[in-house]
């Protein structure tokens, strides 16, 4: 139940951070950066809000901010994968291993991602006291929920 509730928590982590520059068009490169820019400050807010120690949540922003750019970089790598799976699809003489090749590279990099991520909140996590978590965690469902509809609001992360 905990290995759920930690997938959960990640996911709506990641979700709730790129939500933003999914939902509003991260095609558009100036919009992306503004909205990563949002999310940003949106989260930098609910941790001034939660977590009381100021050194702590400095360090906590930090590990949010790394966590961001991870998610904004697996984002980019996923763009070209597709970008590059497209023009591989018009080939007409490509063969199947040219595209298994640029699966197995999407996998491998959104499983780099993810380890990198898990232990980012594991980091983050490890500053945090059992309340700041919680709160972070249900502030962060309900900031998720937004792009994502009201599952993401009622799964629990704790």
């Amino acid at each position: 139940m905990r290995y759920r509730s930690l997938l959960v928590l990640v996911g709506v982590l990641a979700a709730g951070l790129s939500g933003c520059s999914h939902h509003h068009g991260s095609y558009e490169h100036g919009k992306g950066d503004y909205y990563w820019s949002k999310a940003s400050q949106d989260v930098s807010g609910l941790i001034e809000k939660h977590v009381k120690n100021p050194e702590t949540a400095k360090q906590v922003n930090v590990v949010m901010g790394e966590m961001i750019t991870e998610i904004k970089s697996a984002r980019e790598q996923h763009r070209q994968s597709h970008r590059a799976l497209y023009e591989l699809n018009a080939n007409y003489s490509a063969s199947p291993e040219e595209f298994t090749k640029i699966l197995d590279e999407l996998n491998t990099n959104r499983m780099r991602s993810a380890a990198k991520i898990l232990g980012l909140r594991f980091k983050m996590k490890s500053l945090l006291t059992a309340e700041e978590w919680t709160a972070m965690s249900d502030e962060l469902k309900r900031y998720g929920s937004r792009y994502y509809g009201k599952g993401a609001e009622g799964a629990s992360a704790h």
